[in-house]
């Protein structure tokens, strides 16, 4: 019963991450209609700067928030300085994000070596918090509780604010959002670097469960993807539905079908597809 309920809470913290990797992801997507591929590289960066500033003597909470600015800072060059170059050629955007991830990783491997970086949690978020006769990892429930604040911010600043308001009104109409005086093209700037903030902010939590190593980013931007077809782009609510779906797919395909693992998280997106293209909470382009 306790191995059943420990792979519960991976399955759950493991989604918590994905939210954070996919939400800006499916944001970026929606907005600028394109698949960001640098993402995924994002992520490895966000997991090896956190190593690298608690490395330098930088306390864990910090390092944190280093990394998500730096990612942050990262991904608002690459929007900036490359996509925004090539804006209104989706094929061309998508080929220089790619061209991007690419140069992202190796800069990665001449920053930091080949060889993987343990990063261990902080000492007060080591061992296991009980909860009468069920234990769970002290690190897990903080990054399960971490994802969970900053989905509940992240959907009133979309629902509640003005600025989630033009988000939603360009990733639904960008022509009438352009036509009714919103600055579409600062809101691909804001959006990008927000939505980098929040996948460096996953590599950087997700750096003890999986460590700082290269392949990170080949390994989750399927994730993102994954996440993005079965919630629907642009939706937070679907991000959040379809990371725990993916999360609670990929730790328990593993330990059930562990030969299978690939078809049993890729099957489901593919479903999708036939059926409703548009995700689970999308729309309908019209």
């Amino acid at each position: 019963m306790n191995y059943w309920v420990l792979q519960t809470m991976n399955a759950v913290s493991f989604a918590g991450v994905l939210f954070l990797l996919s939400s800006g992801f499916s944001l970026v997507f929606g907005l600028m209609r394109i698949p960001n591929m640098a993402h995924g590289a994002l992520f490895m960066v966000g997991a090896f700067v956190v190593a690298w500033a608690i490395l330098h003597g930088l306390p864990f909470l910090l390092a944190v928030l280093a990394s998500a600015a730096a990612v942050a800072a990262l991904g608002f060059v690459i929007e900036r300085w490359l996509l925004r170059r090539v804006a209104g050629r989706e094929l061309a955007q998508l080929l220089a994000s790619l061209g991007a991830a690419l140069i992202v990783a190796d800069a990665c491997k001449l920053l930091w070596g080949a060889a993987p970086i343990q990063v261990d949690a902080p000492r007060w978020l080591q061992g296991s918090t009980s909860f009468g006769d069920l234990s769970f990892p002290t690190y897990r429930l903080f990054v399960t509780g971490i994802s969970l604040a900053l989905a509940a911010a992240l959907m009133w600043v979309d629902r509640r604010t003005l600025v989630g308001a033009r988000v939603r009104a360009a990733v639904d109409d960008p022509l009438m959002a352009r036509a009714m005086g919103i600055r579409v093209t600062a809101l691909y700037s804001i959006v990008f670097a927000a939505g980098s903030a929040l996948v460096g902010l996953a590599g950087a939590l997700g750096a003890p469960l999986f460590s700082a190593t290269l392949g990170l980013d080949l390994e989750m931007l399927p994730l993102a993807l994954v996440v993005v077809i079965l919630g629907g782009v642009g939706s937070l609510g679907g991000a959040v539905v379809a990371s725990l779906i993916t999360g609670f797919i990929q730790v328990f395909g593993q330990a059930l079908f562990a030969e299978f693992a690939y078809v049993v998280l890729f099957l489901p997106m593919v479903v999708m597809l036939a059926v409703r293209p548009q995700g689970l909470y999308g729309r309908v382009a019209v």
